[in-house]
């Protein structure tokens, strides 16, 4: 070492002076630095062919190997030094980051309002506090939440009738929202207008009628009507086929039962009113009836609930199309239209037709809670008259729209949205809700106008319209700006009958979800108990119960139309449904019977807003992208026993376990490059947050027309292009086997299998690291 201090003494004191430079520039190719050393003489005036001289004729000969071993050994040591130091840098910064991921609350992440931009010679400078880490954001906007603001939002459904979608209540309840957005001092406030085919009751009421031995007595005639069923007299044999379900028509059909010309009787619940619907078509049946059978839906006997028979989302006659006014289609219908007439009845009414048909009782395993439940008539003496008048009417329809903008990224989005529309007073349905949304929209506007907040991204709240005809003001938005919202939206938070019940808890949402969905639930108070949170409500194995989406979720449309990951959740009561959603009962009054309502609301309001902030805090997004490996496994576990059947027909499955293969490698490497890469580069960091958001978008099937098959995801969408129609196709070589339509398995084969492979290589990255072979 004193051989090395004199080196150096000598190098800057000697007679030819002379400095080492350092060049550090910033490499993008994983390195941290390039280091580059240059040893020139003191002389700063002459040039280079004057520093090599002077170098050459002051160096003594004989001393210049020495100094040169000693300067060597100096640059080393310097090296090394500078090694250290950057070491233990980034370790310190992943031991933070460590302590911000474990859910400890110890997060000490670099501050959201706090980095440097790419410009070296510019800080970005942002007004208010230099630090708001999550802990500390999690719990103000805790504390900020009002139980009374959100009751006072809820009474404004009391003492109304209805909100029906364009009509005078709706309209007045958009204005109130557009205002109230507008008081929060949000950035932007907007209205967005659609023009859609709405179906309502015509001049008289729909009319079931019982014929026996010629004689027509009328069994109802409620003021209840289904949207978009077809219109016009059938007469039917009535039968009962309890839920509707698949399975139900099956063990019909075992008993040799035919339908044919027949009208059904279906309980509410398990699947959506459509579905019922397309599977009676699809039997024979020439009509539709539907009532809350008094097992599920307690005190309901005279209740008739609203519904629509639209097997879809969206406005029924521009399938695909946003219904703007300005522009023009050909004249086309949704499939999903029903092509018979459909009509909601009571209990008490179906109890009254049971007991004019003579013939088997229903089956024990239905347990129905109709007394004197019958299958069907013995004889053809007993018939059902069901008369439709529904009518068409052109509408106006509004959605509501606020935003706060992002200070990184803008144009990256969350979602929040309630339906507003209800054909009752819709309290539990529409009411819950809104005052969610406005709850959150005033918080969080609060948070970051006054407390400092600078969110990376944006959240736009949305209220809709036409909500109860099939997500139609939703649908219509997401068809208009399709080519904007897949590539810009991150993420819909679904607010519809948040509040249904107290002891439960039911979730749907898009395994990407999952992880911060369950952090989220661990950090918030179950509101029912004293102690405890809402994750040891739902349990540890809370994922097996996650219920998926259906048609008549708000949310679905975001997930299998648009791609874009969701979350819809509720509290309920355990094994029971609330009896009066979609009815003229859906009050507040009746809704306040729920215990600890106001808190259940807030609690609903602090998931769904921490999982906002979560959101648009964090450098990284926080979408759990490898949870879809698993998900691609837990089918191929399920496609196995079928190999040899699939095999036999000269097929093989092989191609499509080797797709899931690659998506595994491909959330391997985008694991890999989130972990190397560096946190402050917001290039990069783009970058790799635009592959994890896509991943969602990349399982919609790309070789389908979004107006033929709309709901193209893969493993939440519905047609035969699905995973679950796969899974299907291949039961059924063993079941019925003759019935198996081999050109389409093989081509439901192909299309999952490129469709996997696809999202693969989108999530690998650039185009010069995928690779189409398996």
């Amino acid at each position: 070492m004193d051989h090395a201090r004199a080196a150096i003494s000598n190098l800057f004191a000697g007679e030819p002076m002379s400095y080492t430079r350092f060049s550090i520039a910033r490499q993008m190719d994983g390195d941290n630095s390039h280091v580059e050393m240059r040893l020139s003489a003191d002389d700063e005036e002459g040039g280079e062919t004057g520093r090599q001289e002077h170098m050459h004729a002051s160096m003594p000969p004989r001393r210049s190997v020495k100094n040169l071993c000693f300067i060597v050994i100096a640059a080393l040591l310097l090296l090394l030094i500078g090694f250290l130091i950057g070491y233990l840098s980034y370790r310190g910064r992943m031991q933070k980051a460590g302590r911000c991921l474990d859910g400890s609350g110890k997060c000490e992440m670099t501050p959201t309002a706090s980095y440097l931009t790419e410009d070296e010679t510019e800080e970005e400078e942002v007004s208010g506090p230099s630090v708001l880490y999550w802990p500390d954001l999690r719990t103000l906007f805790s504390e900020k939440l009002s139980a009374r603001r959100l009751e006072d939002s809820l009474r404004q459904r009391a003492n109304k009738d209805s909100f029906e979608a364009g009509q005078i209540e709706d309209e007045k309840a958009a204005s109130y929202i557009h205002d109230q957005f507008n008081s929060f001092h949000l950035d932007e406030v907007w209205n967005d207008e659609h023009y859609v085919k709405l179906q309502v009751k015509g001049s008289s009421n729909n009319r079931v009628s019982i014929l026996q031995n010629g004689i027509e007595e009328e069994l109802e005639s409620p003021n209840a009507y289904v949207a978009y069923s077809k219109t016009g007299s059938v007469v039917g044999k009535p039968v009962h086929v309890n839920y509707g379900l698949k399975a139900d028509f099956q063990k019909l059909e075992k008993l040799g039962v035919s339908l044919n010309g027949t009208i059904l009787i279906f309980r509410a619940g398990k699947i959506t009113l459509a579905e019922k619907v397309a599977n009676a078509q699809e039997a024979g049946a020439v009509g539709v009836l539907m009532y809350l059978d008094p097992y599920d839906y307690k005190n309901t006997d005279a209740l008739v609930p609203f519904g629509h028979a639209h097997l879809g989302t969206g406005d029924p006659f521009t399938p695909g199309f946003p219904s703007f006014n300005h522009t023009q289609f050909p004249p086309v219908e949704s499939s999903g239209l029903p092509r018979i007439p459909v009509q909601t009845i009571s209990s008490q009414a179906a109890s009254k037709l049971y007991s004019k048909m003579d013939g088997d009782k229903c089956l024990l395993e239905w347990k129905s809670g109709v007394m004197g439940c019958k299958m069907m008539s013995s004889t053809a003496n007993v018939t059902v008259k069901l008369s439709v008048n529904n009518v068409m009417v052109d509408q106006k329809i509004l959605n509501i729209f606020g935003a706060i903008k992002g200070f990184e990224e803008p144009d990256r989005y969350v979602v929040i949205g309630a339906q507003r529309d209800s054909w009752g007073p819709g309290a539990a349905k529409a009411g819950v809700g809104t005052a969610i949304l406005l709850e959150l929209a005033h918080v969080i506007s609060d948070i970051v106008k006054n407390d400092g907040y600078k969110p990376r991204r944006s959240i736009i709240f949305a209220s809709w319209s036409a909500g109860e005809y099939g997500a139609v003001g939703a649908t219509e938005w997401l068809e208009g700006y399709s080519a904007t919202l897949h590539a810009k939206a991150f993420t819909y938070i679904n607010l519809d009958a948040a509040v249904l019940g107290f002891n439960h808890m039911k979730i749907s949402a898009s395994p990407l979800l999952y992880t911060l969905l369950e952090r989220t639930m661990k950090g918030v108070k179950d509101p029912t108990k004293d102690s405890g949170n809402l994750y040891d409500r739902v349990g540890s194995d809370w994922v097996k119960t996650v219920v998926p989406l259906g048609l008549d979720n708000a949310a679905f449309p975001f997930l299998a139309f648009s791609g874009i990951p969701v979350v819809s959740f509720s509290f309920c009561n355990k094994d029971e449904e609330y009896p009066l959603l979609g009815t003229t009962e859906d009050t507040v009054e009746n809704l306040k019977m729920t215990d600890k309502l106001y808190d259940l609301m807030r609690a609903a309001a602090e998931v769904a807003g921490q999982i906002a902030l979560r959101l648009t805090h964090d450098h990284e997004l926080y979408l759990d992208f490898e949870r879809y490996s698993e998900e691609l496994l837990a089918f191929q576990e399920k496609f196995l026993p079928y190999l040899r059947d699939v095999k036999a027909l000269g097929l093989t499955l092989n191609w499509l376990f080797f797709a899931r293969g690659d998506f595994q490698r491909a959330t391997d490497t985008l694991r890999r490059d989130i972990a190397s890469s560096d946190r402050e580069n917001k290039i990069i960091r783009r970058a790799l947050n635009d592959r994890i958001m896509k991943v969602e978008y990349d399982f919609l099937s790309p070789y389908l027309s979004p107006k033929d098959a709309p709901f193209r995801h893969i493993f939440f969408g519905r047609g035969s292009h699905t995973l679950q129609s796969l899974l299907e196709n291949l039961q059924l070589l063993r079941t019925s086997r003759n019935s198996v339509n081999v050109s389409m398995l093989k081509e439901q084969l192909a299309l999952a299998t490129w469709t996997i492979k696809g999202a693969a290589n989108a999530l690998v990255g650039d185009i010069w690291d995928t690779d189409n072979e398996f």
